[in-house]
């Protein structure tokens, strides 16, 4: 951030200077705005005749040209003149257009959808914050957190054998000398090439590449056409609520009552899918085939004497693969997620402990896990990543130095949540003897790979096989399991709301409102009455999980569905609790597997109540969980969790921080932060479950605080021989 700040002061500083510099250098300052810089190059004639042409959108007549002369903070990938003339040359070869020019367009509709393609898709508008310079770009084939004016999140690729070598999109150069131009409102980068996203949508793409090896998806491509989902996977935006927006028969939220923000709604309501895929190479090499001769019968086969999918129940082997149930079903739907989920969002590191996100941000420490369910029959897809992994993988089990068993005072002594090197034993019918190891997500660019930017869905490759087997549910079930709430919302993910941290100001809290009126996250049921806020505390020194939680406010009664369980058995359920706020609630809880029938359980949940105290607005009362802070004593520390677990509390977790850096407490050294249990029920695989909120306070502005989950399975928290540990 320090380094933001300078910039900042370095551009005030230019303003009134009036020296010249030498534009042939590498990074270059000037004191103009944007729109004057590229004035002043004829090189940049067209890209500046087009800025000067496109409305900023179609209710305002201020021009892209205006908004780039006026403050902010823009970042521009400007396509020179030869790379316009080549965009042009490509939509005459692809008969798009009749000749190599502007007079080459039959429709006038064509025209103006052409230069729309050409200036939105170059301009990232980062509003209050900090434009991006060559050395904030994201990492190989990561995307920018930030959409540009065409609503597209852009990738960026780099050279393998030449990191100075930047391609946007895989199709842009940026200039090696004219990039980094530091100007009054942002900067600018010039491209070799126009940046043109294909609009089209991962059905579109799957029909293509399923008649074309040289994708590297086209045996995945068939499998899931022979599925019948192309056109699922072709649902793009949500119109219905684009026309009760454009109408204005959507509000904002009231302003958060201690935040001091109004909850702002979404303007739009996108869908996404995110699609795991073994390469062609992959099942060439299974097969012992070229690609094309893999027929979706050979996958079927190999499927059905495999004896993966034995364990669940109801497995059909017939040809309906449009059936849930049906195995060639079971395996394409266990790729997809119904959420668009960008490489550096696989896995969320952000305040997990030991690591560093503003100082260090590619300096992993311990692990970080998300699980996301899948399309389908219910399951869960496990993301990860560590230091010791090297990468992000899908359903990795490794053995964690957690301070329990092999790694307790009597054996190893070993308590820092790094991997050991060792992987448990299979449990149950699996792909390979290594299966635990987890799948690593390739990029593309190793994988030989498409790596096509989708409208609607982004497409890694793997080079082994994804099955939901016997023993990835038996290793799941096994461990705790802990999500983030943001992770069961997959509208968060789709509309650009989770883990956003383009536009936050340092020490800022972001809050987006959740309408109530109309169902825009299909996972939740809200009542009215009921004020439904996303709170990101990005650099705000919030004790949650990934820096982000839920506030729900009001005489408020709302319902979730939860994600599925891996195998059948005796859970708890778990929820993730900061007290630190005189305005919290009291909650009735509903569980069940039938919506419209729930019943209570347990006494209400009050949220006012932490380890020590009872925070209340007349003051705070000593509480009587039985937080102790943890001391050197093992035993004593284990005898205070069976005490406070009589009263349904735990401590919060060990494993992440309410700040950066290795000298960071965690959240587990905090008496406000806890664990409640929930639930305890036995329960089963592959079954949709729902939990319900109700308010029993008689007061429209307290809050109800949601941050995470947990399952938790009897042999983990009931285990006489390795109780569980505190990460």
């Amino acid at each position: 951030m320090k380094r933001f700040f300078l910039a900042a002061t370095l551009l005030i500083a230019l303003a009134g200077c009036t020296e010249q510099i030498d534009t042939s250098a590498r990074y270059v300052f000037e004191s103009k705005t944007i729109s004057q810089y590229l004035e002043d190059k004829d090189y940049y004639s067209e890209y500046v005749r087009l800025l000067g042409k496109m409305p900023v959108s179609p209710y305002s007549e201020t021009t892209l040209k205006q908004l780039l002369s006026a403050r902010g903070h823009y970042t521009v990938f400007a396509p020179t003149n030869q790379a316009v003339q080549e965009y042009l040359d490509s939509l005459c070869r692809k008969g798009i257009i009749t000749e190599p020019s502007w007079n080459g367009f039959k429709e006038q509709s064509t025209l103006d959808s052409i230069e729309r393609v050409i200036v939105f898709n170059s301009i990232l508008d980062s509003g209050d914050q900090y434009a991006f310079d060559v050395s904030d770009f994201p990492t190989h084939e990561h995307e920018f957190t930030l959409a540009n004016m065409n609503n597209r999140k852009l990738r960026v690729f780099y050279g393998t054998n030449d990191p100075d070598s930047i391609i946007i999109d895989g199709v842009a150069p940026v200039s090696r000398n004219n990039r980094g131009i530091v100007l009054i409102n942002g900067y600018v980068h010039q491209v070799e090439s126009v940046i043109a996203p294909s609009d089209g949508r991962l059905g579109d793409f799957l029909r293509l590449w399923s008649s074309q090896p040289q994708s590297g998806y086209s045996v995945m491509s068939r499998l899931l056409m022979a599925c019948h989902l192309e056109d699922t996977l072709n649902a793009y935006r949500d119109e219905t609520w684009e026309h009760l927006f454009l109408k204005g028969d959507v509000k904002d939220l009231r302003r958060h009552s201690s935040v001091g923000q109004v909850g702002t709604i979404p303007e739009h309501r996108y869908y996404g899918y995110t699609l795991f895929a073994e390469t062609d190479r992959f099942w060439e090499d299974k097969f012992g085939k070229k690609a094309t001769e893999i027929t979706v019968q050979d996958v079927c086969d190999f499927l059905q004497s495999s004896g993966l999918f034995d364990h669940v129940e109801g497995t059909l082997y017939d040809t309906d693969y449009t059936n849930e149930k049906n195995v060639l079903n079971q395996f394409v739907t266990y790729h997809l997620l119904p959420q668009r989920i960008g490489r550096e969002k696989l896995v969320i590191h952000y305040n997990e402990l030991g690591y560093n996100y503003v100082s260090t941000p590619s300096r992993r420490t311990i692990p970080v896990m998300d699980y996301y369910q899948t399309m389908g029959i219910p399951r869960l897809l496990k993301t990860y990543e560590s230091l010791e992994s090297g990468g992000i993988y899908l359903n990795r089990f490794p053995k964690l130095r957690n301070g329990r068993g092999e790694f307790g005072v009597t054996r190893e002594n070993v308590n820092d949540y790094h991997e050991s090197g060792r992987f448990p034993h299979l449990k149950g019918m699996a792909t390979t003897p290594e299966e635990n190891q987890g799948i690593r997500v390739l990029n593309n660019t190793e994988a030989g790979t498409d790596a096509s930017n989708i409208s609607n869905a982004v497409v890694y490759p793997l080079n082994q096989l994804l099955v939901c087997t016997e023993n990835v549910c038996n290793q799941m079930g096994g461990q705790r399991i802990r999500i983030d709430a943001g992770c069961m919302m997959p509208e968060l993910m789709n509309n650009d709301i989770r883990s956003q941290r383009a536009f936050y100001n340092y020490g800022a809290t972001n809050v987006r409102g959740i309408p109530t009126n109309y169902p825009y996250i299909k996972n939740i049921q809200i009542r009215e009455g009921t004020d439904f806020y996303y709170l990101q505390g990005y650099l705000s020194s919030y004790h949650n999980l990934q820096g982000d939680e839920f506030n729900i406010i009001g005489q408020y009664d709302f319902m979730m569905q939860l994600p599925p369980v891996p195998r059948a058995g005796q859970y708890e359920i778990r929820f993730g609790v900061a007290t630190g706020s005189y305005v919290r609630s009291m909650a009735q809880v509903y569980f069940g597997t039938d919506p419209n029938w729930m019943p209570a359980v347990g006494i209400p949940l009050d949220l006012r109540l932490g380890g020590l105290e009872m925070r209340q607005p007349s003051g705070v009362t000593p509480s009587n969980v039985g937080w102790e802070e943890d001391t050197d004593d093992e035993e004593y520390n284990d005898q205070v969790t069976k005490v406070m677990r009589t009263k349904g509390f735990m401590k919060a977790p060990n494993s992440w921080t309410n700040q950066m850096g290795s000298s960071a407490l965690s959240a587990r050294t905090y008496h406000y932060m806890s664990r409640r249990i929930l639930v305890n029920a036995y329960l089963q695989p592959y079954q949709n479950y729902y939990i319900r909120f109700k308010s029993v306070l008689d007061d429209k502005d307290k809050e109800f605080y949601m941050d995470y989950f947990e399952y938790v399975a009897k042999e983990v928290y009931d285990n006489p021989e390795e109780s569980e540990d505190i990460w």
